[in-house]
């Protein structure tokens, strides 16, 4: 099974940036004008899941709290540790999860857009 979220933002290019320079991700494909939609699909090589991004005119109505997450679990210690110093050096900042799990099994923050990421050292530590 292959697996695609898809999200609809007013941000398509920050998101880009913010994907692909923070997690290293690649675009995998991208679209313009399609039915009036813009779009593009981000993730690693190799994989059976994506993000995909749409813009149009329309301002997204998504609603969420703080327990709705994308959660990635990198598999190697350098490929976390890659990501906690893109973190760094692109100035995003880390915040306190609502899930004492998560405050205790990975490190949270945010995409332009303010959704939620966990990154978890959880695979890597056992």
């Amino acid at each position: 099974m292959v697996f695609r979220y898809a999200r609809h933002t007013q941000n398509l290019e920050k998101l880009i940036g913010f994907y692909t320079k923070v997690l290293d991700f690649k675009v995998l494909g991208d679209f313009k004008d399609h039915n009036g939609y813009d779009g593009v699909f981000l993730g690693k090589h190799n994989e059976n899941w994506h993000l995909e991004f749409t813009q149009d005119n329309n301002i997204p109505e998504s609603q969420f709290d703080e327990d709705d997450i994308l959660v990635f679990y990198p598999e190697t210690l350098e490929e976390f540790q890659n990501i906690v110093a893109n973190l760094e050096y692109h100035k995003v900042p880390i915040i306190e999860p609502k899930n004492p799990y998560w405050k205790e099994n990975g490190i949270c923050f945010e995409d332009c857009d303010h959704y939620k990421i966990i990154v978890s050292d959880l695979r890597i530590k056992n």
